[in-house]
């Protein structure tokens, strides 16, 4: 029921604790599962472009890389049922994210021409760290303990993996 509001039943009532505990564990393991597609198809991208980033130019690649992962991504959104409504808002987020994208792109596929890819990988992987940071300074999302811990953990792994 990602996407859903299950603050009432379709027949207005309220719904049982039972029900709006099943959705939030539904809403879950969706998130958990695209988590999942999330790691692993990155995984693999990491490598295959790390195998055409030795094999042609790492700029060149990356932008091959793109314009594929655009052409599949634009026919999903029409075979899919994808709002295709859009607010210059949402347009101009996604051009920052577009550019964002590129940058990092660039950087892997140049990176793991001149580094191990497990360096690239795991250092590029951190991402997450950016965006706890970026959600709590600009879009006011509190800071947890575990936020920070977890934060804290992740710089202890790039140490520990580039020694």
């Amino acid at each position: 029921m990602v996407g859903h509001d299950v603050a009432t039943c379709r027949d207005g009532a309220e719904p049982s604790p039972a029900t709006v505990e099943r959705s939030r564990w539904d809403a879950m393991n969706s998130a958990i599962l695209y988590g999942l597609g999330t790691m692993i198809a990155w995984g693999f991208w990491i490598v295959f472009g790390d195998v055409a980033s030795n094999t042609i130019d790492p700029e060149t690649a990356a932008f091959a890389s793109y314009v594929t992962a655009a052409v599949i991504t634009g026919v999903y959104v029409v075979v899919s049922d994808a709002s295709l409504a859009v607010t210059n808002q949402g347009l101009a987020f996604s051009a920052v994210a577009g550019v964002a994208a590129a940058i990092g792109v660039v950087s892997t596929f140049v990176g793991v021409t001149v580094g191990s890819t497990a360096v690239v990988s795991t250092i590029g992987g951190m991402y997450f760290v950016t965006a706890a940071v970026i959600s709590v300074v600009a879009l006011g999302e509190p800071l947890s303990a575990n936020k920070v811990v977890g934060i804290g953990l992740a710089l202890v792994a790039i140490v520990v993996i580039n020694q």
